[in-house]
């Protein structure tokens, strides 16, 4: 594999005509993957108007919207790696909320949050409709390898030392998470597009050496 540098405009470009290229049924459900430090959410939110004016509505939803109650999320302490690798996000409400409706034969009515971990509580949030044709955008860290229902992803890669730098300190205990979703799942051999962020302002497209 190899990085080919590009600006953060045309990398926009290029990931909007490559999700508009996808295969996809009713609905285009693409997970943007990668730790915070990646900033997934942003390319997600930044990809919105393009696609809208590609004439793809699109809609997005962050993984960080759909935690599981502190009972559960914070059973082996506050600041565990393993049980943040394993048991913080709430991967079931997010498919039968999010996804399923969005595969073939679903409603196309979803959730775009569901728990707020500020009150420990549901959002309570209304139902969103997703027209056909739609694209959700999903971002959020350890998405990859976890048997989502995605049609299309893409992973923000860092380097160990990149992520270790641009981890704020009150965030690195997470840090032994990500490697172990680095050496296990290695999601940069399962997402349909690899960006490298080491620094946000200089991606790179990984690709595959012929």
């Amino acid at each position: 594999m190899k990085a080919r540098p590009i600006s953060p405009g045309r990398l926009l470009d290029e990931l909007v005509a490559r999700v508009v290229a996808a295969p996809a049924g009713p609905w285009l459900r693409v997970g943007v993957d990668g730790a915070p430090s990646a900033a997934p959410d942003r390319i997600a939110d930044a990809l919105v108007d393009p696609l809208r004016a590609a004439g793809r509505p699109a809609v997005g939803v962050d993984l960080r919207d759909f935690l599981r109650p502190a009972s559960t999320r914070l059973e082996l302490g506050r600041r565990n790696p393993d049980a943040f690798y394993e048991r913080w996000f709430d991967l079931a409400a997010l498919s039968r909320e999010v996804l399923w409706p969005l595969s073939s034969g679903g409603t196309g009515r979803i959730l775009t949050t569901f728990w707020n971990p500020a009150t420990d509580r549901s959002t309570r949030a209304s139902y969103v409709a997703v027209p056909p044709g739609g694209v959700l955008l999903l971002s959020g860290p350890l998405l990859l390898g976890t048997g989502l229902d995605l049609d299309f992803t893409v992973h923000c890669a860092q380097s160990a030392a990149a992520l270790a730098r641009r981890t704020p300190q009150d965030e690195r205990w997470t840090l032994p998470a990500f490697e172990r979703y680095a050496e296990e799942v290695m999601p940069e051999y399962l997402a349909d597009v690899v960006v490298r962020v080491d620094d946000p302002r200089h991606p790179a497209l990984v690709e595959t050496e012929v």
